[in-house]
């Protein structure tokens, strides 16, 4: 996504608004910059072993082979790595965790890191699909912030380094929706509430996070193990296909300040970038409604066959440095795990309620519900049709 000047004091207002306490599964703090405290069950975790060859600091054995979220790294970061390290920076994007974890999971992708999320990172723990960090090659790793290093879903550090995190919410057209807009799930649930721009929403292409904001709506959890509520969930998802444009994960934000569509699903960072680089970015905001919605998590992985372990570590550090860190939140405006990066952080992004939101008491993980993940997929897929 285009690095360019913000302009969020807006947007950080209608944030704050809707960022009501209503009970929650996170901890609540009032100082910007606070980062969450995920409050999820800790599985217990293989003993981790080692699968590549004894990697050095800031060796490198290859060009680099990422697989990322889409607009999810700045651009001027990579040609860096590039630059310092001698190698090429190759990357891949997908749209879910769902899509992209039988790809690593078959073996043979190719790919060097990955960016799952939270909940997928215990799923790839389990399954073997992600080899253990050496540690030692990665002292940048100490910049972490406690609360994200070690995690809940990767309770002994030794898989993953926090890479971002942030919420999932809907972006609206204040111009047609109006100030006075409802900061509810109902918009694009709820028939009467969504009649006068029917056609013009989109929703993410990713199971858990739109069968999760029907629950939310619905006044479930998001990792209910209860079919009978997603069956519930999956009816609304069905019933609101006729007044979606796309199932979208990946231009959303554009679509949404282009005209083309007036309600939209997505990641908090990439809906105030979209916002920013409008032509008229008051006519835009983005909130969680009030019924709750998710914060995640993000992380740095291996594969388990990465066929460039070293350059991958290399990598992971390099983005964990304190000022690479800053310049990746200054760009794409998601919150940093990286307790050093804080005073690079450009002062109004840190004071920003949609990117730092003081009171997260109403925003949910996702987390790995086992068995029952597959109803999650199946339910998607019906309720698309």
């Amino acid at each position: 996504m285009r690095k360019t000047t913000l302009r969020l004091a807006g947007v950080a207002v209608a944030g704050a608004m809707v960022l009501a306490a209503c009970g929650g599964d996170s901890s609540s703090d009032d100082a910007a910059g606070e980062e969450p405290v995920a409050e999820e069950p800790v599985a217990e975790e293989p003993a981790a072993e080692e699968t590549g060859p004894k990697c050095a600091i800031d060796q490198v054995d290859g060009d680099l082979y990422l697989y990322n979220w889409s607009e999810y790294i700045d651009p001027d970061l990579k040609t860096a790595f590039e630059e310092q390290y001698g190698v090429a920076v190759i990357e891949d994007n997908y749209d879910s965790n769902e899509a992209m974890q039988p790809i690593v999971a078959a073996g043979n992708s190719g790919y060097d890191v990955i960016v799952p999320s939270d909940y997928m990172v215990s799923i790839m723990i389990e399954e073997g699909s992600l080899q253990a960090l050496q540690l030692d090659a990665i002292p940048n790793i100490a910049n972490l912030d406690p609360v994200f290093y070690p995690a809940p879903y990767d309770p002994t550090g030794e898989y993953t380094a926090a890479y971002q995190w942030g919420t999932t919410g809907l972006g609206v057209d204040l111009t047609v929706l109006g100030d006075d807009t409802p900061r509810t799930w109902g918009l694009v649930f709820d028939p009467e509430l969504s009649a006068s721009f029917g056609g013009n929403i989109t929703l993410l292409n990713d199971p858990r996070e739109t069968i999760g904001a029907a629950l939310k709506y619905l006044g479930y959890s998001l990792n209910t193990t209860s079919i009978e509520e997603l069956d519930e969930a999956k009816a609304l998802v069905a019933d609101a296909v006729a007044r979606i444009a796309a199932f979208d994960s990946d231009q959303y934000d554009e679509l949404l300040v282009s005209g083309q569509t007036q309600l939209a699903h997505g990641y908090s960072g990439n809906m105030l970038y979209g916002i920013d680089e409008a032509e008229n970015p008051d006519d835009y905001t983005y909130f969680v409604p009030d019924e709750g919605g998710t914060i995640w998590t993000d992380n740095m992985a291996l594969p388990f066959d990465a066929p460039h372990p070293c350059t991958a570590h290399t990598f992971i550090n390099f983005i964990l440095d304190a000022e690479n860190g800053a310049a990746l939140t200054n760009w794409n405006l998601y919150g940093s795990p990286n307790a050093a990066s804080e005073p690079f952080i450009d002062a109004e992004v840190l004071e920003n309620e949609i990117v730092y939101p003081a009171d997260r008491s109403k925003l949910e993980f996702i987390t790995n519900t086992g068995d029952f993940e597959t109803n999650f997929s199946d339910a998607f897929s019906e309720a698309k049709g």
